[in-house]
């Protein structure tokens, strides 16, 4: 992944080090485990800790690509490599095992180790969408349907949807990471014939892994199309709230604004420029997240017991996915921290169509008082659509019409366009998404 959307914590779970060394954990936990059957000598199982519990230094990495462009096979390589530190004792190692074994568990330990940082991620987004919430639950602003102006709404509950979204990702995300934190070690076509299943608990306990209750000599696929269609998921979110931010951003709205720093550039050719790129660049990496959707489905009908069709697709879809998803919401929640608001644009918009979006308590009111829905409707649509095409107020014409005196009076026409109307269940609301707290 380009340096560019790479943090570095995000990085170095993928990073070869790290890789290895989770290689190393797996090798030398199931020694232990089969020293305690007494299938191997406890001594060859201290030897292993002893001889290989060792940093991976460029000096060792360098040797088993050296290793790798011989056998051309990197969990060889690897044993090979660790069989030079750990002496004649490395012949107990990998006993039993096949390389799927270490590769699918220390896959899932990555994947666990990913969606940590991930959840802490959205935790960070949860905290700025309620901040804004609750900053303002009050500010009132047009709701939109199609595009066009509907019913007043307040900005406080577009950020508090936004939480209760994420609140929802971060449950889904965790379900994704308790799915795909499992680990193999049942050897060639999953059967354990060389391998007591209690090696494979030990190994698991010793991961904070649950062991797979069936495996093929793979760990089903299913797992992580699951882990990665819910990391689409989750860019999907990030992607609306980013464009719901670069629609009001828009010139002719321009509710909110993206934070532009002094001496930021919008355009190289129009100094004027004060784009929305932060939210722009945030769709575009929801959209290469949910890439990887299509790729990690098709995974999951591999060949009988076990054939690779799926690793080199999981080899850039697991660093890459993972590590542009960290960059995503970290940059979103910054961008809702920093989130420019108008009020006073805001209050324009609520009042360009001149009353219209009271429509709907015009019309509930003149039903109670008796007239029929029916011609109700078309009473006060036809009073919407003469201030659509004109410069009338809507009260005001609704004040000219004798069937509407008929039901209402001046003083409750009045009173339905009270704002205050939208806003009396704001905190019941509130209170209803941030019940759990975060």
């Amino acid at each position: 992944m380009l340096s560019r959307y790479t943090r570095p914590p995000m990085a170095q779970i993928w990073a070869e080090p790290n890789k290895l060394r989770i290689w190393f954990l797996i090798e030398a936990h199931a020694c232990d485990a089969l020293a305690q059957l007494d299938m191997i000598p406890k001594g060859a199982a201290r030897a292993v800790w002893r001889g290989g519990d060792k940093p991976y230094t460029a000096e060792r990495m360098a040797r088993i690509a050296t290793l790798e462009g011989e056998t051309h096979h990197e969990v060889i390589a690897f044993l090979t490599e660790l069989a030079e530190q750990v002496g004649p004792d490395a012949r107990f190692l990998h006993h039993g095992m096949t390389s799927s074994d270490v590769l699918d568990t220390c896959y899932a330990v990555q994947c666990q180790q990913a969606a940590v940082l991930l959840l802490e991620d959205i935790d960070e987004v949860l905290r700025a969408c309620k901040r804004r919430a609750l900053e303002h639950k009050k500010t009132l602003c047009i709701g939109r349907s199609h595009g066009v102006h509907a019913e007043p709404t307040t900005l406080g509950l577009k950020f508090a949807s936004f939480y209760a979204e994420f609140a929802r990702n971060r449950q889904r995300l965790l379900w994704a990471q308790e799915e795909i934190a499992t680990c193999s070690l049942s050897g060639a076509v999953g059967t354990f014939a060389y391998l007591d299943p209690f090696v494979e608990q030990y190994v698991a306990s010793k991961l904070c892994l649950k062991h797979e209750p069936i495996s093929t000599q793979v760990i089903p696929r299913d797992r992580h199309a699951m882990f990665f269609t819910t990391l689409a998921v989750i860019a999907s979110s990030v992607e609306r709230l980013a464009t719901e931010i670069r629609h009001l951003q828009r010139t002719e709205v321009r509710e909110v604004e993206e934070y532009f720093a002094p001496g930021q550039k919008g355009s190289s050719a129009m100094p004027h420029k004060r784009n929305p790129i932060l939210t722009e660049n945030l769709t575009g990496l929801a959209r290469f997240v949910r890439s990887a959707v299509i790729p990690a489905l098709e995974n999951i009908a591999l060949w009988h017991e076990r054939d690779i069709s799926h690793s080199s697709v999981e080899r850039i879809i697991g660093p890459d996915t993972t590590i542009v998803l960290d960059f995503a919401l970290n940059r979103l929640a910054d961008v809702v921290n920093r989130l420019l608001i108008y009020p006073e644009t805001i209050a324009s918009n609520l009042n360009k169509l001149r009353g219209l979006t009271y429509s709907q308590q015009v019309l509930l009111a003149l039903v109670k008082a008796g007239m029929n829905r029916e011609e109700a409707y078309q009473v006060v649509q036809r009073h919407a659509m003469a201030v659509w095409t004109g410069e009338l107020y809507f009260l005001d014409s609704l004040k000219s019409d004798p069937s509407v005196r008929q039901h209402l009076s001046f003083q409750e026409l009045e009173r339905l366009f009270e704002s205050s109307f939208h806003t009396r269940h704001v905190e019941e609301i509130l209170q209803r998404v941030f019940e759990k707290g975060v």
